[in-house]
């Protein structure tokens, strides 16, 4: 190994000679991962396109061990750390140019125990890794929407999905964590330990420390659940839109019915005179009783006059990951998102005449209802605060050619701005692009001062700060 440069925390950078490197790797189960080598690229390469940066070396970690090691090794030398998991986040925060990558995607085993309807993932786990894995038994842990999402950056920002209105968020389902704190030092927390620390990383990101390990409380789901899509022309969208928000507010907590609109993707029951052409899908999952999935889908089927659906029973997995190729890794994103307590006629008109004028065919608008179970868990029990039934509503653009970036872009922030006095002001931390930082109180709302202060107790000097940062009180 030869001597390299790398970025201290507070700026500046330094020589990492090249038998410090050694002794790191030796140290290690995992490895040290330097520029030039196969492993590197694999390790800072991230889902969203738009970043191509290159850190000074990374290291793969195979375990806790590992991550000790390296947390170490980054506050000896002073080093900005970064810490990816899925590198999945549309920000991008997981890696960052000549910064200490620890890279935790080699950390996948999964352990479910059917008894006491347990399960333990460790940070490199997907959803589909995850579900795979628990659904051999029936059950379920309350996740997202994708199967190639990683869990960690999920759980540490909120966590929503299909079973949400049912089963809650991902952090209401979060029992225990291990974490790496910034001083190197291995801790658990729970309710009943470290209470404060568990309080805070249900939400919270990841400000205080390197989990290692999660787990989760599992439902009883599947194997099958009644699942689907049904599709109709753009222009039904306002009329549908308007019933849509009168069914949602009556529907069970086993019933999630998501409103997309985007072109339509060339899918075989849908009819070929309409691929490419806007259209509004209705996403369909009910978690619970297959017959009284049916009872309570009637109405949802009864509206207007579809182009096509594909409406029925189907295995849970094959749910999960039915959006995957929509969102695969390698596109140039860029997001912005925004709740609202309720759609009103005139947010609706402009949502659809924006899915009129979009700038490309992977571009999309999806409203998200939550509530439910989710909305019975008091604001202050978590860092994740906005616990009011509402929709998040997300503006998400999708393109390949790094000269469409300004077309694209704007597009979605010129969005953001004309709706955003219909807004409630709260935002979902996960959906937040990387110039969105100034927003980061307003995602905590209330419990922002909590945090601040325990971000103090467990981190300072503000070591763990390559996120949506949450900087110490004080």
């Amino acid at each position: 190994m030869a001597a390299i440069s790398a970025r201290l925390r507070n700026g500046g950078a330094i020589a990492i000679a090249d038998d410090a490197l050694a002794a790191l790797a030796a140290a290690l189960r995992g490895s040290v991962a330097l520029p030039g080598a196969g492993a590197y690229d694999e390790a800072r390469t991230l889902w969203n396109g738009m970043f191509d940066r290159r850190p000074a070396f990374a290291v793969r970690a195979s375990g806790v061990g590992d991550v000790i090691a390296a947390v170490a090794f980054a506050r000896r030398h002073d080093l900005l750390l970064t810490i990816r998991g899925g590198g999945h986040q549309i920000a991008g925060h997981a890696v960052a140019d000549d910064a200490m990558l620890l890279d935790l995607s080699p950390m996948r085993s999964v352990r479910v125990d059917p008894i006491v309807h347990r399960a333990r993932a460790e940070p490199g786990v997907t959803l589909g890794d995850l579900d795979r894995e628990t659904q051999a038994f029936g059950l379920a842990a309350s996740t997202g929407i994708n199967s190639t999402t990683g869990i960690a950056g999920l759980t540490l920002g909120g966590g929503y999905g299909w079973l949400t209105r049912r089963h809650g968020m991902t952090i209401d389902n979060l029992t225990a964590a291990d974490l790496v704190t910034a001083d190197g030092a291995f801790v658990q927390a729970s309710a009943a330990q470290n209470a404060d620390l568990f309080w805070a990383i249900r939400g919270g990101g990841g400000n205080f420390g390197v989990v290692t390990s999660f787990e989760f409380a599992l439902q009883p789901v599947g194997p099958q659940v009644v699942a689907g899509l049904i599709i109709h022309p753009i222009a039904d969208a306002p009329a549908l839109l308007r019933a849509y928000r009168a069914l949602a507010a009556q529907a069970s907590d086993a019933l999630t019915v998501w409103a997309v609109l985007r072109a339509a993707p060339p899918l075989p029951f849908i009819p070929e005179a309409a691929h490419g052409l806007p259209m509004l899908a209705f996403a369909v999952c009910h978690c619970g009783d297959p017959a009284e999935a049916e009872r309570e889908l009637a109405a949802l089927r009864a509206l207007g006059t579809p182009l096509g659906s594909a409406l029925g029973p189907q295995p849970y997995v094959a749910w999960q990951s039915l959006f995957d190729p929509m969102a695969a890794a390698g596109a140039r994103n860029y997001w912005k998102s925004n709740d609202f307590a309720s759609l009103s006629d005139e947010l609706i008109d402009s949502l659809v005449a924006a899915a009129q004028a979009m700038p490309g065919p992977e571009c999309d608008i999806y409203i998200a209802q939550v509530g439910g179970a989710m909305a019975r868990v008091p604001a202050e029990d978590t860092a994740y605060p906005q616990r009011d039934a509402h929709y998040m509503v997300n503006f998400h653009t999708r393109w390949r050619d790094p000269a469409d970036d300004a077309r694209f872009v704007g597009w979605t922030r010129d969005l953001f701005a004309r709706t955003a006095p219909h807004a409630i002001g709260s935002v979902y931390v996960n959906f937040m692009p990387e110039d969105d930082e100034a927003r980061v109180a307003g995602a905590y709302g209330a419990n922002m001062a909590r945090l601040a202060a325990i971000k103090r107790r467990w981190d300072p000097d503000n070591f763990f700060r390559a996120n949506h940062n949450i900087r110490p009180a004080g």
